[in-house]
């Protein structure tokens, strides 16, 4: 009356094989390896089986390394810049300097000249060549000096401090040499106003 009669079963369910790990949402889909397995997996000799070419994949890993680095120097990056370089005022410094006609730039272009009129047998023309050096050092002296000045109230105005130990030293060195031998490379053109 009010149970079930045996005719009056529900189907029975079919057993389904399930081949495949069940996965659950975000996991990884697959079993945590034994510890042993995954330290075998991770475990690299000391020493290679192959010296000579471990050996050659280091140096061209190096020599990639360091014309990566070389690359970056050049191009300004603060990363690859040495610690006297770095930072924004010696940033301000460098493009400062760069952005204006030095006259210590000249001198080596000029030093050549002078060495070829020292080779001239003529007494006068050596002693013109001597007397044009001393002057072109002097002009050149002074304009590195006069940019200093200048330099220095404009990093205390912008940064609200003195310039770090060491900073004149380091625009007069870069004021002397030559625009192409400058390290990192200019990254202002002449006539840009550095503000």
């Amino acid at each position: 009356m009010f149970g079930r009669s045996k005719n009056d079963a529900p189907p029975a369910t079919e057993a389904v094989e399930v081949n495949e790990v069940a996965t659950k949402p975000g996991g990884k889909g697959r079993p945590t390896p034994k510890r042993k397995d995954a330290q075998a997996a991770r475990r690299v000799p000391i020493v290679p089986t192959d010296r000579e070419a471990a050996k050659k994949a280091a140096r061209e890993q190096a020599r990639a390394q360091r014309i990566k680095q070389r690359e970056d120097m050049a191009k300004g990056i603060e990363s690859a810049l040495p610690p006297r370089d770095r930072g924004p005022v010696k940033r301000f410094i460098r493009d400062s300097v760069d952005a204006r006609w030095n006259i210590g730039e000249i001198l080596m272009p000029l030093m050549l000249v002078v060495l070829a009129m020292s080779i001239v047998p003529n007494r006068m023309i050596q002693s013109f060549a001597l007397l044009f050096v001393w002057l072109i050092i002097m002009i050149g002296v002074i304009d590195s000096v006069l940019l200093w000045r200048r330099l220095k109230k404009r990093i205390t105005a912008k940064f609200g401090e003195e310039p770090p130990k060491g900073s004149a030293a380091y625009t007069v060195m870069r004021a002397f040499q030559m625009r192409m031998a400058r390290m990192p490379k200019p990254q202002v053109k002449r006539g840009t106003k550095v503000s």
